[in-house]
C-alpha cells in the first residue's frame, strides 16, 4: 500500500500472519508446557515457554490424536509449529503440527551425520536408482498388518488398479525390535521375487517414532535390493534415511500406492489408443503391399504365354512315349507267343520226369491215409467194447445189485450188518428198501473179497 494508507484491523492482521509465514514458514520451537487445556472438540490449547518468554499454541484434534504420550503442565516438549496471528485477537500464535519430548536432538544429530555419511557414499545418487516398472503386476507392501497406513494402501490400490496382485511382508514399524523386522521382510521379498515393486510404509509420528527407518543397515539393504522401493513413511513435513535410499519418495502412503498403480481408467485408455495405432499400421502396411502386388503383377507375362510351349513340348513328349510303349508291348507279345509255341511243340524230359512222380507220391498218400484211418477204427471199437464191460449197469444186468445203508453209504462189508439196519437195494430195473429182522445175516458164497472190491454186495 502506498504511504499514509490507513489499514483496517482485520486487514493489518491478515497482512501481519503473511509476513510471518514468509518469514518463518515452519519452524521447530522447545520450551514448557504451561496452562494446557483440551477442549470438548478434542483442540488442545497452552503456552510454550521459557525462563523469559512464552507463545500461545493450539494444536488441532488430529494433530494432537499423532502424539503418542501424555501432554501436561510443566512438560520439556520440542514441537514444529507455523508462526501466525490469531485473527479474532490479534496475538501471535503457534498453530502446531508435531511435538515430542524433549531430548531427541541426540537423534537428529544421529540422524544428519547418518545422512551425511551415506550421501558421501552414494547411496542417495539419482543414478544408481531403479526405475519402476511401467506396468506393475504385483505389488509387495512392507508395513504393520495393524497400521492404519496398511488400509490407506490397499484401498487405494483396489481403487486405482484392481487387477495387481498384493503381497503383504508384516514387520514392525515402530520400536526397538522394528529395524530387523523390517530387514528380514525386505530379504524375503528379494528371495521370494513375488513383486515387481516394493512400498515401504508407515503413517506420521515423531523422529523417535520413525527412528526404525533411520537404520543404517535397513539403508544398505534398500540400496542393494533387487526389486524398486517406493518410501512413503509419514507425512510431506517428515523424512527419514530410507526416504533418501529408495528408489522413490512419496509424501504419504498413499501417495505411494498411487505411483505404482496409474488409474485402471488411463491404462484403459492408453489400450485404446494402441490399438488404433496397431490398427492404423496394419492398413497402412497392407496397403502399401497390395500396390507393390499390383506394380510386380504387371510387370509380369500372362500365365497362358509361359505354359504355351511347354504344352507343346509336352503333346510332342506324350506321343512318343505312346508309340514306344506299343512297340515294346507288340514285341513282348511276339516272344511270349514264340516261347510258348515251343513249349507246346517240345516239352522238357524233366517236366515229365517229375509231373510221373508227383502222380506216384500223390497215390501213396492216399493209401497211407485209408490205412491209418482204418487202424484208429479198430482203436475205437476196441474201446467201446472195454467200456461197456466196465459198465456199472451191464454187471446189474446180469443178476447183481447195490445196497446202500440209510446213511446213505454204498454197503461193502455185509458182516458189519445188524439187527434193524435198514437197506436200499437197487437192480438193474427197480430199487427197494429192506429191514434186516432180528437174525444175524449169512454170508453168500459169493460174497468173496474180489467181489466186494469193486464196490459191488449181493
Amino acid at each position: 500500500m502506498a504511504p499514509g494508507t490507513t489499514w483496517s484491523v482485520g486487514a493489518l492482521a491478515r497482512a501481519l500472519a503473511d509476513t510471518l509465514w514468509a518469514r518463518f514458514g515452519v519452524v521447530s520451537v522447545q520450551g514448557e508446557i504451561s496452562g494446557f487445556t483440551r477442549a470438548a472438540s478434542g483442540h488442545c490449547y497452552f503456552a510454550l515457554r521459557d525462563q523469559t518468554s512464552q507463545l500461545r499454541c493450539v494444536m488441532f484434534r488430529q494433530r494432537a490424536a499423532l502424539v503418542d504420550f501424555e501432554m501436561r503442565d510443566g512438560l520439556s516438549v520440542e514441537l514444529r509449529a507455523e508462526v501466525g496471528i490469531y485473527e479474532p485477537r490479534g496475538e501471535l500464535q503457534l498453530q502446531v503440527e508435531s511435538m515430542r519430548r524433549f531430548g531427541q536432538g541426540s537423534l537428529m544429530e544421529q540422524f544428519l551425520r547418518l545422512k551425511e555419511r551415506l550421501r558421501a557414499e552414494g547411496l542417495f545418487d539419482s543414478g544408481r536408482k531403479r526405475a519402476l516398472p511401467a506396468l506393475a503386476r504385483s505389488v509387495g507392501i512392507i508395513t504393520s498388518p495393524q497400521a492404519a497406513a496398511l488400509h490407506d494402501v490397499l484401498v487405494t490400490l483396489r481403487r486405482r488398479s484392481p487387477q495387481l496382485r498384493v503381497v503383504v511382508y508384516p514387520a514392525s514399524v515402530q520400536g526397538a525390535a522394528a529395524p530387523a523386522e523390517l530387514l528380514r521382510a525386505l530379504r524375503c521379498a528379494e528371495q521370494r521375487a513375488e513383486v515387481d515393486v516394493l512400498l515401504l510404509v508407515r503413517g506420521g509420528g515423531s523422529l523417535e517414532d520413525l527412528w526404525a527407518f533411520n537404520d543404517e543397515a535397513l539403508a544398505r539393504a534398500l540400496a542393494r535390493s533387487t526389486i524398486p522401493v517406493i518410501c512413503g513413511v509419514g507425512h510431506e513435513t517428515d523424512f527419514t534415511i530410507a526416504d533418501f535410499v529408495a528408489d522413490m519418495r512419496a509424501p504419504t502412503p498413499t501417495a505411494a500406492a498411487e505411483l505404482c498403480a496409474p488409474p485402471r481408467e488411463q491404462l484403459l485408455a492408453g489400450l485404446q489408443q494402441l490399438q488404433r495405432g496397431l490398427r492404423h499400421a496394419v492398413q497402412a502396411r497392407l496397403a502399401r503391399e497390395q500396390q507393390r502386388m499390383d506394380r510386380l503383377h504387371m510387370r509380369l507375362p500372362a500365365p497362358a504365354a509361359l505354359l504355351r510351349p511347354a504344352e507343346g513340348r509336352l503333346r510332342d513328349l506324350q506321343n512318343r512315349l505312346r508309340q514306344a510303349c506299343g512297340a515294346a508291348l507288340q514285341q513282348r507279345e511276339q516272344r511270349l507267343l514264340v516261347w510258348g509255341q515251343r513249349l507246346v511243340a517240345q516239352p522238357r524230359p524233366d517236366l515229365l520226369r517229375r509231373s510221373m512222380r508227383l502222380d506216384g507220391l500223390a497215390r501213396r498218400l492216399l493209401l497211407a491215409a485209408a490205412q491209418a484211418r482204418q487202424r484208429r477204427d479198430q482203436q475205437l471199437q476196441a474201446l467201446r467194447a472195454r467200456l461197456r464191460a466196465l459198465d456199472p449197469a451191464a454187471t446189474l444186468r446180469r443178476g447183481y445189485c447195490l445196497a446202500w445203508r440209510s446213511d446213505g453209504g454204498l454197503l461193502q462189508d455185509a458182516s458189519r450188518l445188524r439187527a434193524g439196519d435198514e437197506l436200499l437195494l437197487a437192480t438193474a430195473g427197480a430199487a427197494a428198501r429192506l429191514l434186516l429182522a432180528d437174525a444175524q445175516p449169512q454170508a453168500h458164497p459169493l460174497a468173496t473179497p474180489a467181489a466186494t472190491g469193486d464196490g459191488e454186495s449181493s
